[in-house]
């Protein structure tokens, strides 16, 4: 990470939890958190936002506790809900895309792909939010089809799929 920082990479950085792994919650929360200060980009679920958080709530005040100085965008996935982004400048919700859901295994990691694979080719969407707005919508595209099929990796929607769910939705 050190390195990657140095040479100017952007961090990304989605804990995407799973208990079992870990010796202990606390220590799961522990680890997770001593990212928080390397990462530009940082996704949560609205699960893991409630787990790092230790409040039952999804909300702006809630999800600003895990704000760090050092981000570019924080972003809490809510499911069937779209998702919520937070910048140094502004912060809003894109709403999700209403599919009909077989198996939502790999949808987050669907999601920012998406989103990263866009920001890699334009920093600055990260200043402006109507950019920033389109670029979620894609995401939140991308991650709804991909909880249309089963499988993670077998569900990955391709360009033409998350073009024909956008335009189906203007």
């Amino acid at each position: 990470m050190k390195v990657a920082k140095e040479a100017g990479a952007l961090l990304s950085y989605d804990p995407n939890l799973r208990l079992p792994l870990w010796p202990s919650a606390e220590e799961a929360r522990e680890q997770i958190l001593k990212i928080w200060d390397e990462a530009d980009v940082i996704k949560v679920s609205d699960v893991e936002l409630e787990f790092l958080t230790g409040s039952n709530k999804i909300d702006d005040e809630t999800a600003l506790t895990l704000w760090r100085p050092n981000f570019k965008l924080l972003l809490v996935t809510l499911g069937e809900n779209g998702c919520k982004y937070y910048t140094k400048a502004f912060h809003g919700t894109v709403d999700a895309f209403h599919v009909e859901t077989i198996d939502t295994t790999g949808a987050g990691d669907s999601f920012i792909g998406a989103l990263l694979c866009k920001i890699v080719d334009d920093q600055s969407v990260l200043e402006d939010e109507q950019k920033l707005r389109e670029i979620l919508r894609f995401a939140n595209a991308c991650g709804a089809i991909t909880t249309t099929k089963k499988g993670a990796i077998p569900a990955l929607p391709t360009p033409s799929e998350v073009h024909k769910l956008l335009n189906a939705s203007k």
